[in-house]
């Protein structure tokens, strides 16, 4: 596969999201690569500044080896891998869809995939542009970062929370963030224009607290979340992961509300669901339960599922009606229905050993990114990555031979 060199900003500085919705009303689809003909002419439908509008999702792997710091973004379209600059010492990888997020002890460093989609609702818009740095978002470690079209939110250790506007983001620099009032336990999500939080701002178990984009507290459901770990953002609300299951909150003309959706028995700590995957835009959510089954939230429903999969070491589904990918400790990747537990499809061994498990229990684990159809499996040792069609029994469709080791995997265009 060919490699390709360090790929530079060449594109013009992005506008801002909110340019994205002019013409959405009429659902009709243009070009998003060429200015209007004239002043007085109409701004092509989807138009943004220096970025190609494309007929397809332009996904893109965003690729880490923490121990040398070799970083690869990988374009699913044309299977070019392209060499970025290097981050040393990542210890965790996130993305909302464009920026990739790598976080280390001495902060989170930003980059632009340079692909991503904006979904109206009734229509979506498929962009791709030059891949680029934007900078570090903060100093220190153990932040968790958090997006819509608006903002981005920075949720440090010590429960500080900074604003950053997504323009900044779009334009190629961090920008200067503004505070957000309050200590804040858990991420920092934004929804619905607003700024969804638990906070411990006082004794006892954190509550739910919502505030507009200036920082200012509003309305709120009185509802708390014990000893929370994990949030989600689906099509329903934001699912926050509690102690005696999950919290749903939702908005709905401006008001605020919260749902319990209670595991419905006790289920013993280390066996909560606490790390939730999912495919982007899809009502049902994963989670390990501990080593041997995977928990499936199905959102729409309000309904939780164990599934006894036996030594699971990732998990994830595409939802309506997809299997549950599960990667064991063998290196096998095995489908389940959902529905009723059932093993129904599996592959040969994909990775020789598993990282994660056994004597080197710390290293990252591999894991499954899932888009509209296909699902996507990093294998370190290998040195490759796995494309699977899981609508055709876990069919390997592609494999991806790389020049690193990519311990840590994100899908971006989404």
């Amino acid at each position: 596969m060919p490699l390709r060199g360090n790929v530079t900003a060449g594109a013009s500085a992005l506008l801002a999201l909110a340019l994205l919705a002019t013409g959405c009303a009429d659902g009709r689809d243009g070009a998003a690569s060429a200015p209007p003909a004239s002043p007085s002419a109409t701004t092509p439908h989807g138009y943004v500044e220096g970025a190609q509008e494309k007929a397809e999702q332009q996904s893109r792997l965003l690729l880490n080896d923490p121990s040398g710091g070799d970083t690869r973004v990988l374009d699913l379209i044309t299977g070019e891998s392209h060499e970025v600059s290097r981050a040393p010492g990542t210890s965790a990888l996130t993305t909302d869809g464009r920026f990739g997020h790598l976080h280390g002890a001495d902060g989170t460093r930003v980059l632009d995939t340079g692909a991503w989609t904006v979904d109206h609702g009734d229509h979506v818009h498929y962009y791709r542009t030059a891949i680029r740095d934007v900078g570090r978002l903060s100093d220190g470690p153990r932040t968790r970062v958090r997006s819509d079209a608006a903002v981005t939110v920075v949720t440090h250790g010590d429960g500080r929370a900074e604003i950053h506007r997504r323009a900044d983001l779009e334009a190629g620099a961090p920008g200067t963030p503004r505070p957000l009032p309050g200590t804040h336990t858990g991420a920092v999500v934004p929804y619905e224009e607003h700024l969804l939080t638990l906070t411990d701002d006082t004794e006892g178990t954190p509550k739910v607290a919502v505030y507009d984009r200036e920082g200012e507290r509003v309305a709120a459901p009185d509802a708390e979340c014990e000893k929370p770990r994990g949030d989600a953002v689906t099509r329903r609300g934001v699912v926050l992961g509690c102690a005696d299951g999950a919290l749903l909150v939702r908005a709905d003309d401006g008001t605020f509300t919260a749902e319990r959706i209670p595991y419905g028995a006790g289920v013993p700590e280390r066996e909560r669901a606490t790390d939730f995957r999912h495919r982007a835009g899809s009502d049902t959510l994963t989670a390990p339960a501990g080593d041997r089954a995977v928990w499936v939230l199905d959102v729409t429903e309000r309904t939780w599922t164990r599934v006894e999969t036996g030594p699971a070491v990732a998990a994830n589904t595409a939802g309506e009606g997809s299997p549950l990918l599960v990667l064991r400790t063998d290196g096998v990747l095995y489908g389940y229905d959902i529905a009723t537990g059932e093993q129904v499809s599996r592959t040969k061994p994909l990775l020789k050993d598993v990282p994660g498990t056994g004597p080197d229990a710390t290293a990252p684990r591999p894991v499954i990114e899932v888009d509209r159809s296909r699902a996507y499996l990093n294998d370190p040792e290998g040195k490759r990555v796995y494309e699977i069609d899981y609508n055709d029994d876990l069919r390997i469709a592609r494999t991806f031979d790389l020049d690193i080791e990519p311990a840590l995997m994100v899908e971006a265009g989404r």
